[in-house]
């Protein structure tokens, strides 16, 4: 097979469209992976991995693309961006207050999304609507526009009482979830965490929480031809050659008739891609 690309990997890009584009860096190539679907495609990792922070050559990536010092220092590896409702900005301890200014200490919303059904996430507004194609989500919609990502976590832990929190991953590849009515499961979310909800707004001013009263219901469908059969994971720390025939895109998911990758946790990987 001919080489497309090659050079080092980031998570595809993606673009709201009917379906979602997907651009997938590799190097210094942004390859159309839309145009691809239908095809046989080879990806070859070399062996060569390199931290998406530094750049330095390691061995072994942490969350999805960092060299360990990496992920020891920055504030983009710190347990609170996995549990917002732990951020310690205010506290003094952030591991870059520049960053946390940046990236935590702006405006947040909380949104529902259907994805292997329904689930409550948070995002910034500059990630909407990436944030929800980028975990298959066939619909989303924002619920409350909050100050910061602290703020927006504890909203997230109300619901996370009566909805989850992750998508299943393996659910959300077998096919489009069934449509909900989103309005219909907001109303009734908030209803259920109505008091939790005053209680915060209580403690953190009025303001800090808003209601999304105008938010409209956002569909989302991606461009498979055909859904496995069968949820078989791919890996390059397996397998350094992987290759099939591309059936379809969602998430951060290649679907091949061989299997599905999540290009996401191979962020850093130097690989080539063949047509």
């Amino acid at each position: 097979m001919p080489i497309l690309a090659q050079g080092d990997i980031r998570k595809m890009r993606t673009e709201l469209d009917d379906p979602v584009r997907y651009r997938l860096p590799v190097g210094d190539e942004q390859v159309d992976m839309n145009a691809l679907i239908g095809q046989e495609i080879q990806l070859s990792h070399g062996g060569g991995i390199h931290c998406i922070a530094c750049g330095r050559t390691i061995k072994k990536s942490f969350h999805q693309g960092y060299c360990f010092p990496c992920l020891r220092s920055l504030p983009e590896c710190d347990s609170c961006i996995v549990k917002p409702e732990l951020c310690h900005y205010d506290k003094g301890t952030c591991r870059d207050p520049a960053w946390g200014d940046r990236h935590c200490m702006q405006e947040h919303y909380v949104y529902l999304a259907n994805s292997s059904g329904l689930k409550v996430g948070i995002t910034r507004g500059s990630q909407i609507p990436f944030r929800w194609m980028d975990q298959g989500a066939v619909q989303a919609l924002p619920v409350f526009r909050v100050k910061d990502r602290k703020t927006s976590g504890l909203v997230e832990v109300a619901f996370k009482n009566h909805v989850a929190d992750r998508t299943d991953w393996r659910a959300m590849l077998r096919g489009n979830a069934d449509p909900l009515d989103m309005n219909a499961r907001r109303d009734e979310l908030i209803t259920l965490c109505d008091r939790e909800l005053d209680r915060l707004r209580a403690d953190l001013g009025e303001s800090a929480i808003e209601y999304v009263a105008d938010a409209k219901t956002v569909a989302i469908r991606y461009p498979v031809q055909q859904w496995p059969k069968k949820i078989v994971s791919l890996n390059f720390d397996k397998a350094p050659e992987i290759s099939g025939r591309l059936q379809g895109i969602k998430g951060q998911y290649l679907i091949l008739d061989t299997g599905v990758l999540n290009m996401r946790k191979f962020g850093g990987y130097e690989l080539s891609l063949s047509t």
